[in-house]
């Protein structure tokens, strides 16, 4: 099955790790998103062969900035699945 588990630790400082799991081989988008609902940073955007994969954020955005303290959600799309995760970024 497909399968996003929580993310560890969380809440984080400085880096958590995300894993998901592929029962088959997929276009994943892995993108992590703030509150309002902007992208933050996409942490993939690829085709993936089916099994289990772990991502690492260290709470930089896509320019290269560090978020702000907060609430963030992950969102896996692989196929016709999608799962979000609720993460929580401390400084």
């Amino acid at each position: 099955n497909f399968a996003l588990m929580p993310n560890y630790p969380n809440p984080f400082n400085p880096t958590t790790t995300i894993s998901y799991e592929l029962p088959e081989q997929s276009t994943v988008s892995l993108t992590v998103y703030d509150l309002r609902g902007q992208e933050v940073k996409a942490l993939q955007d690829e085709v993936k062969a089916p099994g289990n994969y772990e991502v690492r954020w260290n709470g930089i955005d896509d320019a290269g900035n560090p978020v702000s303290t907060g609430v963030y959600f992950c969102r896996l799309a692989a196929g016709s699945y999608s799962e979000t995760i609720k993460m929580v970024y401390l400084r």
